[in-house]
């Protein structure tokens, strides 16, 4: 009986930082899971089924939740600016050139408008 609890003792002492205990959750991979169920008279108003994966992004590819690699919203040309890729093609210097050629117009309608109004301010004094 000593022994078990000495050992118990043994194992309650040893600690973990907190960098080792992120490092393990991240190489491990955690799931939490939860429900939500509001009723009222038995009639079910709003039911939530919440699943939570915290894992590091390897780990993520490895269980084949890689959703952002076909996320359209996520493909930019700010993620080829961050890797250095700059636009090579012809298609993609010609949507550049019309993107450019467009704030240069938008630019200069503004400017436009902002000598009319100066132009009427000055009138009306």
């Amino acid at each position: 009986m000593a022994l078990h609890n000495q050992q118990g003792l043994r194992h309650s002492t040893e600690t973990t930082s907190v960098a080792d205990l992120l490092e393990r959750i991240l190489d491990k991979g955690i799931v939490i899971t939860g429900d939500i169920k509001i009723k009222l008279v038995d009639i079910e108003l709003l039911s939530l089924e919440i699943r939570l994966v915290v894992c590091s992004v390897d780990k993520a590819v490895e269980l084949g939740l890689d959703w952002w690699r076909n996320n359209a919203s996520l493909q930019s040309a700010t993620s080829q600016w961050q890797t250095n890729q700059l636009p090579t093609s012809q298609v993609e210097k010609a949507d550049i050139s019309a993107l450019s050629a467009d704030v240069q117009q938008s630019l200069q309608r503004i400017d436009e408008r902002l000598l009319m109004l100066e132009k009427k301010n000055n009138n009306n004094k």
